[in-house]
C-alpha cells in the first residue's frame, strides 16, 4: 500500500507509540493517530485526534476521511475493569468504529485481540488458528465477541479484516506484569520460580509492531485471523535469567513448591498471575511464517535488550 491513510487507534499506548513511530517512518503514508487526549503535534505526515472514551457513541467521521486502513489498538485491558466497561470499550466502541469505517469506505479494518481468546494455558499442544475460542476472562471474552461481531458485520462488504492474537507483548516500556517482573529482576528480589518447567510464547515488541506493518501492506492476509509470537518458547525461569543478563544482574532465583505457590497466589487473589508464571502457554506461529514474515529480532536478544533497555531507563 503506497501513499495510503492510516487511521491508528491507541496511539499513546504501549504497543501503540511503537507503531506510530514505525508508520511515520513509511514516507508515503500518512497517518491519523487517535487517542484519549490530542497528545501528537501535527506534523507532515501526521495528524492527531482526540477520541476521548471510546464507545458506541464516538464520532469518527473526522478522523476516518480518506483512511484506507483502520488499525485498531484502543482497548479496556486493565483487569480490574468491570464486564460493563470492557463491553462498551472492547465491544461496543469497536463495532461503533468499524461500521463508520465500513461506511466511510475503509478499505482494512486491522484489530488487535488477544492470545486469552483461545484460553489461559496449553496442555498438549500449541494454540493455532484453527483451536477452538474459550475465553476465560472478561477482557479476552470481550475481545472474541468482538472479533465475532467485526467479521459478522463486515460479511459480504468491500471492507477486509485482519485479526491478530498476540500473546504477552514485551519491552523494557511493558505495563502490566512483566513490567513488574522488571522491576523486580533491577531491585534483586528473590523470586521462587527456579524449578519451574513451563513453557511460555512470547512476542517482542518490535515483532508485534512488524507483523502489524506486514498486514497493512500484504494482501494475502485479508480476512484472516493470525497467532503471532516470537517462534521461541522459554521457561520462566528462563525469562528471568535473560532479562537478568541484560540487567547485568544475577538472577536470584530460588525453588519454593508448587503447592506453596499455587496455595499463595489463592490467598492473595493472584490466580491469573498464578497461571501466567507457572503454567504453560505456547502459540504456533507456522502460519504467519508461511506468508514470508519472519521477526525482526531474535527472541533471546530482545529478552536481554528489555532487561539492558529497562536498567538504562531506571537509573537516568
Amino acid at each position: 500500500m503506497s501513499d495510503k491513510r492510516i487511521l491508528l487507534t491507541g496511539a499513546s499506548g504501549f504497543v501503540g507509540q511503537a507503531v506510530l513511530s514505525s508508520l511515520l517512518w513509511r514516507e508515503s503514508w500518512h497517518v491519523v493517530a487517535a487517542s484519549r487526549t490530542n497528545f501528537i503535534s501535527k506534523g507532515i505526515n501526521l495528524t492527531s485526534f482526540s477520541c476521548g472514551d471510546i464507545s458506541h457513541k464516538t464520532d469518527w467521521s473526522e478522523a476516518l476521511v480518506g483512511v484506507d486502513c483502520v488499525v485498531h489498538l484502543a482497548n479496556a485491558a486493565h483487569r480490574k475493569c468491570s464486564e460493563a466497561e470492557f463491553d462498551c470499550i472492547n465491544v461496543d466502541g469497536t463495532l461503533n468504529l468499524a461500521q463508520q469505517a465500513l461506511n466511510s469506505g475503509v478499505r482494512r479494518f486491522i484489530f488487535i485481540s488477544s492470545i486469552g481468546v483461545n484460553g489461559i494455558q496449553t496442555h498438549c499442544s500449541a494454540f493455532d488458528e484453527l483451536s477452538a475460542a474459550s475465553p476465560a476472562q472478561g477482557y479476552a471474552v470481550s475481545k472474541w465477541q468482538a472479533e465475532e461481531k467485526l467479521r459478522a458485520l463486515v460479511k459480504g462488504s468491500a471492507m477486509e479484516w485482519v485479526i491478530i492474537r498476540p500473546p504477552l507483548v514485551y519491552a523494557a516500556s511493558a505495563p502490566g506484569n512483566f513490567g513488574r517482573l522488571l522491576k523486580l529482576i533491577d531491585i534483586g528480589v528473590p523470586l521462587p520460580f527456579k524449578n519451574i518447567g513451563n513453557l511460555r510464547s512470547l512476542v517482542a515488541l518490535e515483532n508485534l509492531v512488524d507483523f502489524i506493518l506486514f498486514c497493512i501492506d500484504k494482501s494475502s492476509v485479508i480476512n484472516q485471523v493470525f497467532l503471532i509470537s516470537d517462534g521461541v518458547d522459554f521457561s520462566t525461569p528462563d525469562i528471568i535469567r535473560l532479562v537478568a543478563k541484560g540487567a547485568g544482574k544475577k538472577p536470584l532465583l530460588f525453588s519454593a513448591p508448587a503447592v506453596l505457590l499455587k496455595l499463595a497466589a489463592f490467598l492473595l487473589g493472584r490466580k491469573a498471575l498464578h497461571i501466567q508464571l507457572c503454567s504453560s502457554l505456547t502459540v504456533s506461529s507456522s502460519k504467519v511464517r508461511s506468508l514470508g514474515w519472519k521477526p525482526v529480532i531474535d527472541a533471546r536478544d530482545a529478552l536481554i535488550a528489555a532487561g539492558r533497555n529497562y536498567k538504562a531507563r531506571s537509573h537516568v
